[in-house]
């Protein structure tokens, strides 16, 4: 059993959902929505440089194994989620934010230096063990500081940073792999040395991010916790902005750690509906992008003729059409409603993939209305993906939120995401139209059937404060 504290009670929830926004939230917003930011990075460089990666004058990789070292990564971040993501519970979300980001940064600085199939894999493995990670340790602290009255939409466009990664990877790759500028061998790697810069230089900017107080809670640290948010609420004070009355309090007993036991039965038997719903909404989504971006530069390449180094162009309206869905789409979440929006984009999202794939087994389609088309289906399915990392998020208790959205980012990526880069790679492979198709077809279905499982199970959280979508385990 933990051991116990004595039990508290506490404003401090209320108090941080009732801040107005202010250059904190910046602060948070900037320093830990990086990782989606970087993750874009890393996955759109794998894209744009797979056809580079193929030249016998650099590593010499066949599609199968460029379609390896995408399952390669994701495989990373699932275990990297899973480890981190029980440390983050435990240890500390702060801790966990630093350890994770410096492997990431570590690990695609050695990919740079890849010398063959194996040593590229393997580091693609670690990078992905780095975001895995981050992806637990961010998410959980992003829902535990940003006020309960716009947390959907925050959330949402944080994700939605991913495509300013995807896009800055684009015009990397426009760059570095001109071979007027640079060699074949060459200019794939300076690329990858950007995600490494720009995590050094973020770890600076997370030294001014503090620990969740809504953690410190939990772990019976409630004299931190009322620092934490006292320094916060002075910084709030002298910029002008008014403070409005906290409205709520919560009781609970601080614990070291949450067993296993306690774990489980949280999440299979207390709350397994909504475990049905993390794992269909993650798996789905997964799969839906891992096919399609993953082998974004495959299906360009040999379907079109497009040349390996002008990949980076068409992957531009791509990012930009992913990063206004969830920008422009977010704030709905908020005021329409959770569950309706989630089952609109989702299910949106699969009929318009269904309708282009169609169109694209037909021969309707150049590499332009492909990419014009791939555009207009992620406007709408960027915010369905964005909205599942949001939904495991709050669902669950705040012992076990790092936990929960790590099992189910690493449950939804092994079914849906891991064998998705590879399938499609060989799909591709096959050089028929017909074939790719049913791929398409799959992937389309899987998100229609996510859109009913939220309309029957899903939750409304929109608006709600976290300890009162879920109450504390602590609480009890």
């Amino acid at each position: 059993m933990p051991a116990a504290a004595a039990w508290i009670e506490t404003d401090i929830p209320a108090r941080l959902d009732r801040l107005p926004w202010c250059r904190w939230h910046w602060l948070i917003v900037i320093g830990l929505g990086i990782t989606w930011l970087l993750d874009g990075l890393e996955v759109t460089l794998a894209g744009s440089i797979a056809g580079m990666l193929r030249s016998p004058a650099s590593l010499g990789l066949t599609e199968e194994q460029v379609g390896a070292s995408a399952t390669a990564y994701l495989a990373g971040a699932v275990i990297g989620a899973l480890v981190f993501g029980h440390a983050t519970d435990r240890l500390g979300r702060r801790k966990l934010f630093f350890l994770t980001l410096s492997l990431y940064l570590t690990a695609t600085a050695l990919t740079a230096a890849s010398w063959n199939f194996a040593s590229f894999v393997t580091f693609r493995a670690l990078t992905g063990a780095g975001i895995g990670g981050e992806y637990a340790a961010i998410n959980s602290a992003i829902d535990e500081l940003i006020p309960a009255r716009v947390r959907g939409h925050v959330d949402l466009t944080i994700n939605a940073t991913f495509w300013i990664g995807a896009a800055a990877g684009s015009l990397a790759s426009i760059f570095f792999l001109n071979e007027r500028w640079f060699a074949p061998d060459i200019g794939w790697r300076f690329a990858f040395g950007i995600g490494a810069m720009l995590g050094l230089a973020i770890l600076f900017v997370r030294r001014h991010i503090p620990e969740s107080p809504r953690w410190l809670l939990t772990h019976g640290r409630a004299k931190e916790a009322q620092d934490v948010l006292a320094c916060v609420e002075k910084e709030v004070a002298d910029s002008g902005c008014a403070l409005p009355a906290a409205d709520g309090h919560v009781r609970l007993s601080g614990r070291d750690h949450t067993p296993w036991r306690e774990i489980w039965h949280a999440m299979l038997y207390e709350h397994r509906n909504r475990s049905i719903l993390g794992l269909v909404l993650m798996a789905s989504q997964a799969f839906f992008y891992n096919a399609i971006f993953f082998t974004y530069g495959l299906v360009l390449m040999r379907y079109y003729g497009t040349p390996a180094g002008s990949i980076g162009f068409y992957l531009l309206p791509f990012a930009l059409g992913n990063f206004l869905g969830p920008l422009l789409l977010g704030r709905l979440f908020d005021t329409f409603g959770r569950k309706p929006m989630i089952a609109i984009t989702y299910g949106g999202a699969g009929v318009l993939l269904l309708a282009t794939g169609w169109m694209f087994q037909q021969g309707m389609l150049s590499a332009t209305t492909q990419t014009i088309a791939w555009s207009a289906i992620f406007f709408v399915a960027s915010a369905a993906a964005s909205s599942a990392y949001l939904t495991v998020s709050e669902i669950f208790p705040l012992e076990i939120r790092a936990l929960a959205i790590a099992f189910f980012y690493a449950a939804g990526t092994l079914v849906g995401g891991v064998a998705a880069p590879a399938l499609f790679a060989g799909l591709i492979a096959t050089g028929s139209r017909a074939v790719l198709f049913e791929g398409y077809a799959a992937a389309a279905v899987l998100m229609m059937i996510a859109a009913v499982a939220e309309l029957l199970i899903g939750v409304a959280a929109e608006r709600q404060p976290l300890e009162s979508i879920t109450a504390p385990l602590s609480a009890r």
